[in-house]
């Protein structure tokens, strides 16, 4: 039986303000995909900017996420119409979009994630995964263009510059902030601790606020993204199953050297 792909609960979720629980996949393993989503969070973001994802794993990683609850997004390698429509096509939740920097680029990838009747220049097909390869057609067509997210990520200084026009476009549903691209774009490689760039999040937030966009980040653990949480944040990647199991491996290993050191 046909299970319909689209998960509006967890737009109607994230345009409310709503916290969301959210993990990367980065090893580009339908495996690590499958754990995160039986583990139940809310969002696995399938990473093809910074990933080894090839178009053939991410649909086995979107896959393993099917009837968990677990709705895939996937950051696109770059703001670009084709592949926006390839990751939706395989039935994406939502579209990360990295390095959004002016309203023209916002008002883009908006259209590259609508359909033409929508104002956008997504092309049809009625044979893809998304549409349950022709047997959900009616359904997918009737809610995509309302219930798939959409979410820039603004990592310059133009893109800071710009952000009250940026978050005004219509069709944007959530401001993600990357905060070592920014702060790297800033002068200062990978470190967001220094005070100008946290004054540019601040300007960040303040903007996504105003027009009623959601705001989304990374953080290293839980513990990290309560705080953001806390501070009005609804989408926050907390867990990798690249850098989680690294420093799980690098604590385990150091526990043993504890233990018998040579």
């Amino acid at each position: 039986m046909k299970q319909h792909l689209l998960n509006d609960s967890l737009a109607r979720r994230l345009r409310a303000g709503k916290p969301v629980s959210a993990a990367w996949a980065q090893l580009g393993s339908n495996v690590s995909a499958e754990i995160f989503a039986e583990a139940g969070f809310d969002a696995l973001i399938i990473d093809m900017e910074h990933g080894p994802w090839d178009m053939q794993n991410t649909l086995a990683a979107m896959q393993a996420c099917k009837g968990t609850g677990c709705v895939p997004f996937v950051r696109v390698p770059w703001n670009d119409m084709v592949w926006c429509k390839r990751a939706l096509d395989l039935g994406a939740g939502g579209v990360h979009v990295p390095y959004i920097s002016t309203r023209e680029e916002a008002e883009y990838a908006v259209r590259c994630c609508k359909y033409p009747t929508a104002g956008g220049v997504r092309g049809i097909a009625g044979s893809q995964r998304a549409v349950c390869y022709g047997l959900d057609k009616a359904d997918y067509y009737a809610r995509a263009d309302r219930d798939i997210v959409v979410m820039l990520a603004i990592e310059s200084p133009e893109g800071v510059a710009n952000i009250d026009a940026i978050a005004a476009v219509e069709g944007v549903d959530g401001i993600f902030i990357g905060p070592s691209d920014l702060s790297t774009t800033m002068g200062h490689l990978a470190d967001p601790s220094q005070p100008d760039v946290q004054a540019a999040i601040r300007t960040i937030e303040a903007a996504a606020k105003a027009h009623g966009r959601f705001l989304g980040t990374i953080a290293p653990d839980f513990e990290g993204a309560k705080k953001l949480y806390d501070r009005g944040y609804s989408l926050v990647y907390f867990m990798s199953d690249t850098t989680s199991l690294s420093v799980l491996a690098r604590g385990a290993v150091q526990a043993f050297k504890d233990s018998y050191p040579e």
